[in-house]
């Protein structure tokens, strides 16, 4: 859900609710508001209650929380270890060629500093 509130900025739950099922199959659109209403309670939403329907925003952007996630998953998974944490990701499911071009150009600007 998160993902939906990054791709199309602020919305109500019945946006949310058509998004989700147009990309990921039939829910019920209590399920989308009781999500919501958790995501709220653990403050990664917050919720604009001005009008009749109430707007959800997500509290920290996309870049804050991946990088958030892929910092734990690597200290807790991979012993804090960058490589291993690629060479599973890469292992799994093999980048396509536009992705290892931008892995290499990370790896070169990475070098240069």
């Amino acid at each position: 859900m998160l993902r939906l509130l990054w791709d199309h900025g602020p919305s109500t739950v019945r946006e949310v609710h058509e998004r989700w099922e147009a990309q990921r199959g039939r829910v019920a659109y209590t399920t989308v508001l009781k999500l919501l209403q958790v995501m709220h309670d653990k403050g990664l939403v917050v919720r604009d209650t001005s009008s009749r329907s109430h707007v959800y925003t997500p509290v920290h952007d996309r870049g804050e929380v991946q990088g958030s996630l892929v910092t734990d998953l690597m200290d807790k998974a991979f012993a804090g270890s960058a490589a291993g944490l690629v060479m599973r990701a890469l292992s799994d499911r093999p980048a396509n060629e536009e992705e290892r071009a931008q892995i290499r150009a990370l790896l070169d600007s990475l070098e240069e500093e």
